[in-house]
This record gives C-alpha cells, structure tokens and sequence, in this order.
C-alpha cells in the first residue's frame, strides 16, 4: 500500500474526507459508490465500486462472442476503464482509462455510431478505430458503463443492426447487473 503522508480526522457523524487531490487521481466522484473492506491487519481499504466490474468473467465470456460473431472488436467498460476486451490483445486494453467522449455517451445515456453525419470522428475517441458503436449500460437508473463495437478497417462501417446489437448487450448486462 501507497503511504501519500496525508491524515484526516474522523468527524462527530463518523465521515472522513478523502482529499481532492487523491479523489482527482483516483476519478472519484461526489455520489460514486466506494466498497469498504477491512483486511487482518485491522486496516479500512476504500475501492471504488464498479458494478460492471462484478461482472468481469461474465463480461468477458460475453466480448468473447459478440466479437467472434460480429467480426468486430468488442469491449466493455465501466465508468473509468475497459473491463473485457475481445479481438485485439486484450493486455493492450484491459484497465485502459476510458477517454472523455465514451463519458460524454454514457451521461448522455443515448448510443452513438460514429463516423455519422455532425458527429465527431472516431478517432477521437483515442482509440484506434475507424468505426465503432457506443452503447451505454443503464442499470438503475445509473449510466454504469458502455459496450463498444469498433473496426480498424478503413472498408468497414457500423449500421444500426451493430447498434441495435450494442443496446441489446448494454440492455441485458444491465438485467445482470440488477440481480
């Protein structure tokens, strides 16, 4: 564990504040949810809690197909990094923060194929991508992640049935999530 040589004192109603610049580094939020564990030592771990992180087996067994029936690569996120990955190397994207525009679809909680008229391109994304889809995963109420198709052909365009496929993944890991 990383000492960062800050200390804080518990208040009267027992809340701690984890400061700016930690939170900053760590993209922690006012309403995002943190798991508390307690190891042998007697020591308080905070996590940020990803609900779609729960699911990473589940996650990745089901990238596994949509890319090895779509043809595309496939990937699903969270609110920060990339959970699963499927066809590309996996060790290149796994925990690969998510970039500013994926953040932008999931608040927007509305999917998005890109390149489309008006839109940004997909390479802005910051990922190597000529075409891709963006589905947000919606469980509760809360934007918790997104599922992604994307291609690196220059030949290749995604359609709606691509999109149509994405908010199927997004909608049934969403029903997972809720469980």
């Amino acid at each position: 564990m990383k000492a960062t040589g800050i200390v804080r004192r518990i208040d009267d109603l027992g809340r701690v504040v984890i400061p700016k610049e930690i939170r900053r580094s760590l993209r922690i939020r006012q309403g995002d949810p943190l798991e508390i564990f307690v190891d042998r030592d007697g020591e308080v771990i905070l996590k940020k809690y990803s609900p779609v992180g729960e699911l990473s087996d589940f996650a990745q067994e089901y990238v596994d197909s949509l890319s090895e029936s779509t043809g595309h690569i496939a990937l699903i996120t969270d609110r920060d990094t990339v959970v699963a990955a499927a066809g590309i190397p996996k060790r290149n994207w796994q925990e690969k923060e998510i970039p500013p525009l994926v953040l932008k679809v999931m608040d927007a909680r509305r999917s998005l194929i890109l390149p489309s008229a008006g839109q940004a391109d997909p390479k802005e994304i910051g990922w190597d991508f000529t075409s891709c889809v963006l589905a947000p995963i919606i469980a509760e109420g809360d934007s918790v992640g997104t599922v992604v198709l994307g291609n690196q052909d220059e030949k290749v365009r995604m359609t709606v049935m691509e999109q149509k496929l994405a908010e199927t993944a997004a909608s049934f890991l969403a029903k997972q999530i809720e469980q």
